[in-house]
C-alpha cells in the first residue's frame, strides 16, 4: 500500500490506494468519520455559531444574558442621603437649586433670604443635613422617610426656616435662613416625605415644615435687583408638583467612622 496521501489545501480527507491523489467526496467523508463517532467522539463547544448546537446551548444563553445586561442594564441606585452629607437640592418642577446668601428680605421678617437659582455651580447652594437635635442624626446614617431634619446653609451657618410672615412676591409663607452657627429654633425643623424606607438620592421628595405644616415650594416668581432672576422660595399648605426636590451635587457621607470615606459628586 502507498503512504497516506497529503490533503490538498490542508482541508481534504486523504484516502489510500488509487484515490489517494483526490479529495474524498461527501459520502466518503461521512464513512471516514463514522468510526470516530461510534467510538464515543463528541464535538466540543467552539466559539461561533457551532456553539448553538447540541449540548453546547448553555454557553450562548449565558452570553446573551451578558449582552442584554451591557446593552439594557441600568446602573445601580446610588443609595440613600445620609446625615452629615452636604448637597444641593433641585426643585424638579422649575429646575432651580435651593440657595441662600447674605441678602436680607426688605419686608416681612427681614431675615436672610432663600431663593432658587438656575446655576449648578454656585457655592451658595450647598446645604448640610442635620438632625433636629444633637445626636438624633448620626453622621453617615441614612435619612428615613418621615424623619425630622434641619438643613443648614454651609456658607452662612443659618438654618432653613419658615414662619407666619407673607412671602414678598406670591404672598405665600416666607422661607428664610435663620440662626447662628447652625443653631436657631424649633421653626428650623422639616420632615422628609418620601415613599420608601429611606430618602434615596435618585428620588424626588417633599419637605414639610413641622411648626406650620407648609411644604417647601417654588412657583416661579422672579426677583428683581439686587438678586435679579432668582426665584422666590416659600411655604405652601398643599402638596403638589411645585414642592418636589431631588438631591443633586454634593458630598454624601457613607456609614463609617473614617471621615475620609465618602462619595464626592
Amino acid at each position: 500500500m502507498r503512504e497516506r496521501g497529503r490533503a490538498e489545501g490542508g482541508r481534504g480527507l486523504a484516502v489510500r490506494g488509487a484515490g489517494a491523489g483526490r479529495l474524498a467526496g461527501p459520502a466518503e467523508a461521512v464513512r471516514k468519520r463514522a468510526p470516530r463517532r461510534a467510538a464515543g467522539w463528541r464535538r466540543r463547544c467552539r466559539p461561533g455559531c457551532g456553539a448553538m448546537r447540541g449540548g453546547c446551548r448553555l454557553f450562548p444563553l449565558l452570553l446573551l444574558a451578558l449582552l442584554r445586561g451591557l446593552c439594557h442594564g441600568r446602573e445601580p441606585a446610588p443609595g440613600a442621603v445620609t446625615c452629615g452629607s452636604v448637597l444641593k437640592l433641585l426643585n424638579t418642577r422649575h429646575s432651580v437649586r435651593l440657595h441662600s446668601h447674605e441678602v436680607k428680605y426688605g419686608s416681612g421678617s427681614g431675615q436672610q433670604s432663600v431663593t432658587g437659582v438656575e446655576a449648578s455651580d454656585d457655592a451658595n447652594s450647598y446645604w448640610r443635613i442635620r438632625g433636629k437635635s444633637d445626636g438624633s442624626c448620626q453622621r453617615g446614617t441614612p435619612v428615613k422617610c418621615g424623619q425630622a431634619i434641619r438643613l443648614t446653609h454651609v456658607n452662612t451657618g443659618k438654618n432653613l426656616h419658615t414662619h407666619h410672615f407673607p412671602s414678598p412676591l406670591s404672598n405665600n409663607q416666607e422661607v428664610s435662613a435663620f440662626g447662628d452657627d447652625g443653631e436657631g429654633d424649633d421653626l428650623d425643623i422639616w420632615i422628609v416625605q418620601c415613599s420608601g424606607t429611606y430618602w434615596e438620592r435618585e428620588d424626588a421628595v417633599r419637605f414639610k415644615h413641622v411648626g406650620t405644616e407648609v411644604f417647601l415650594s417654588i412657583t416661579g416668581e422672579q426677583y428683581g435687583h439686587p438678586i435679579r432672576g432668582q426665584r422666590e422660595v416659600h411655604g405652601m399648605p398643599t402638596a403638589n408638583h411645585h414642592n418636589y426636590w431631588k438631591a443633586m451635587e454634593g458630598v454624601f457621607i457613607k456609614p463609617s467612622t473614617d471621615p475620609a470615606k465618602h462619595d464626592e459628586l
